[in-house]
């Protein structure tokens, strides 16, 4: 009738690895175990699949990209997605610019998050593994696609000088109806 839950023994401060408050690392980053970030992380946090892997972002911890681990903590800044396979705890000085892809989650007051919360059914979120949710990636690919060939009128509005040719301000078009 009742689901024994297991303890994850979070708060204890027993961590294998440690990205210190001095510590920058440009690039990806793979670990199982504990891995506590004080410092600043610029690429993806992975978990190692199947682990039962704890992340702890501090609150002068940031990381810049997509994290992925089951158990995460966050009171520091995260500029990425955040996948959370099990549980999800947001402290009070959690600042997230992405989305968050949770199976349980909980939010202290003052936490902010600048996307969308997307709960997930268990064993529906890919946590520790490196697949996005289905229809992810493909968002990704259309907005880089975008991103990397502006339309042709943009390129002819930077390109243009002032007063040349027949280009009419959106203020000029308006005051003139």
């Amino acid at each position: 009738m009742f689901r024994k839950s297991r303890t994850i023994n979070k708060g204890s401060g027993q961590y294998d690895t440690l990205v210190s408050n001095k510590m920058s690392i440009t690039g990806d980053v793979h670990f199982s175990g504990g891995l506590h970030i004080d410092g600043r992380v610029e690429g993806t946090v992975y978990a190692e699949e199947g682990s039962d892997a704890v992340l702890r972002i501090s609150d002068v911890g940031e990381v810049v990209g997509d994290v992925y681990a089951p158990h995460i903590i966050i009171n520091g800044t995260v500029h990425g997605n955040v996948y959370s396979s099990e549980d999800l705890e947001l402290a009070s000085k959690a600042s997230i610019h992405g989305n968050v892809y949770y199976h349980l989650i909980e939010m202290a007051m003052g936490a902010a998050v600048n996307g969308s919360l997307l709960h997930q059914r268990e064993g529906g979120l890919p946590g520790g593994s490196r697949t996005l949710p289905s229809g992810h990636r493909e968002q990704q690919q259309e907005s880089g696609a975008r991103a990397a060939s502006p339309a042709a009128g943009d390129d002819e509005a930077r390109n243009e000088e002032p007063g040349e040719g027949s280009s009419t301000s959106s203020l000029e078009r308006a005051s003139s109806v």
